[in-house]
């Protein structure tokens, strides 16, 4: 192989199947990015790996083991608990109290009158928005949900749908209102804004004990200013304990306080859908346009780029863009092995069949010779060593290339050419009975010739063979129409 033809090799691995590939990298890029728009554990690694800490005008007062434990389960509480819970936070001072306890209706005077307090919010049941028997003079109610999906709480909205139909009106979560006394007013709607993780020790450092409360057992400069939220922390409750992002049960308490928080904070925004399948079909397709190892580094970064834009508030899916990009280095890699299946049957300087290919073809046709006669016509380009030797390499190949062309355009449609030699082409004649195939030769001979270089003048020798000889074998074709070749070459010679 010439060293122009190992260039032409090289420049022929670099993406002739790039047209196909793009767009297909492009389509399956943007189908990817709509089937997984977010990526749930990559947000858990980094609500873990970037906690957000708990706002400090929190304060949760828990409904622990100890107060069960004094006080009994809820239903059987004095009354006058709420209320004196009520009245320590109103005298130190506390800005905001959120009672996360769904409440009995079989409140009497002295209750009804301890609710109705500025700066109060009370939790309602998901299918009992509203508590009819509070007064609404001062009272705001909310109702106690929050978004969880396989069984791990993620998402709060700021109000939930009150039925079922389209119409439904929507009725304000707990912690939205929570936020709105805090001087925060939210807009209601229903859309999920991601939890921030707190760490469970700064939970733990913002808490205390509702028996402490009540007994006073606390410091009224701890509760000045906090905005307090008062529910149940204790271990067992069925339903209100739910496993965190790290496997650990998590209080109804303490994920209403991360509600509040990540409301507070302002919310963790994932991009939208069509952003995510448009940046996946973008990283799949600059990975197909830059080949090589670009689409791996590509996918590297793009997952780099998650955890530097989640403090900004901004839910990058980087695995989803990531495997985009990855899912173009495959489509490079296709192309890499497509082209070496390939290569070896094709000549890298004319771009058509070997002399492999030639073979192949034959043989492939050889059985369905005598209900399809076909004929080969091999042709010999002379002189092309002196025009290499005179005129340079450059030269000779360009002559190849022209014949290549030629022969092209004066092949009948079906009939498929081939470069079977250094100086050799072949044409596979379809459909050709035996007294067809010489015409077809000389007509061959005819659109190519003539042919120079300079003052140098190529000779073209042909020679053909039909299938409906008496051949054995595909390569007896190939010999036969060689031999004609050669006796014709030798009477030119002869001749001069």
């Amino acid at each position: 192989m010439t060293p122009q033809e190992t260039s032409l090799m090289s420049r022929s691995l670099k993406r002739p199947l790039r047209w196909l590939t793009l767009p297909l990298a492009a389509g399956l890029g943007l189908g990817l990015g709509l089937a997984l728009p977010h990526n749930f554990a990559l947000q858990n690694s980094l609500n873990r790996a970037l906690p957000s800490p708990l706002d400090r005008r929190l304060l949760l007062v828990g409904i622990d083991d100890a107060t069960l434990g004094d006080y009994g389960p809820l239903s059987q509480w004095p009354r006058s608990l709420y209320l004196q819970a009520f009245d320590t936070l109103e005298q130190a001072g506390a800005s905001v109290v959120g009672l996360d306890v769904v409440l009995d209706r079989d409140a009497g005077p002295e209750l009804r009158a301890a609710f109705d307090r500025p700066r109060l919010v009370l939790a309602t049941a998901p299918g009992d928005p509203v508590l009819d028997w509070v007064p609404t003079r001062h009272t705001v109610t909310g109702v106690s949900a929050l978004n969880s999906g396989g069984g791990t709480v993620r998402e709060v909205q700021t109000a939930y749908p009150a039925g079922s139909g389209p119409g439904a009106a929507l009725v304000p979560s707990f912690a939205r209102q929570v936020v709105a006394q805090a001087g925060r007013p939210l807009p209601l709607d229903t859309q999920p804004r991601l939890l921030r993780y707190s760490p469970p020790a700064q939970v733990a450092a913002q808490t205390l004990s509702f028996r402490d409360l009540v007994s006073g057992n606390v410091r009224y400069a701890d509760l000045q200013g906090r905005v307090v939220l008062i529910g149940q922390n204790a271990s067992g409750v069925p339903g209100l304990n739910l496993p965190d992002i790290d496997g650990r049960l998590t209080s109804g308490l303490e994920w209403q306080a991360r509600a509040v928080s990540s409301l507070l904070a302002g919310p963790l925004t994932p991009l939208p859908v069509w952003a995510t399948a448009l940046l996946c079909a973008a990283c799949a397709a600059l990975a197909v346009l830059f080949g090589g190892l670009w689409g791996y580094a590509l996918a590297a970064l793009t997952l780099l780029v998650a955890p530097l834009l989640w403090p900004l508030g901004v839910v990058f899916p980087g695995v989803s863009v990531s495997l985009a990009a990855i899912l173009g280095s495959g489509l490079v890699a296709f192309e890499r092995w497509w082209q070496l299946k390939t290569l070896r049957l094709r000549d890298p300087l004319t771009g058509l069949g070997n002399r492999l290919s030639l073979t192949r073809t034959v043989t492939r046709r050889w059985s369905r010779r005598l209900e399809q006669p076909f004929g080969l016509v091999i042709l010999d380009v002379g002189t092309l060593s002196r025009v290499n030797a005179l005129q340079g390499r450059a030269a000779g190949d360009a002559l190849l290339r022209e014949v290549a062309a030629r022969l092209q355009r004066t092949r009948r449609r079906g009939d498929t050419v081939f470069r079977s030699g250094p100086d050799e082409f072949a044409v596979l004649l379809e459909e050709a009975g035996a007294a067809d195939v010489p015409l077809l030769a000389q007509a061959l001979e005819r659109g190519v010739g003539p042919l120079s270089v300079g003052d140098l003048t190529v000779p073209l020798t042909t020679g053909a063979a039909s299938s409906a000889q008496d051949l054995a074998s595909p390569t007896d074709l190939i010999e036969a129409a060689s031999r004609e070749r050669y006796r014709a070459k030798y009477q030119r010679v002869q001749e001069s």
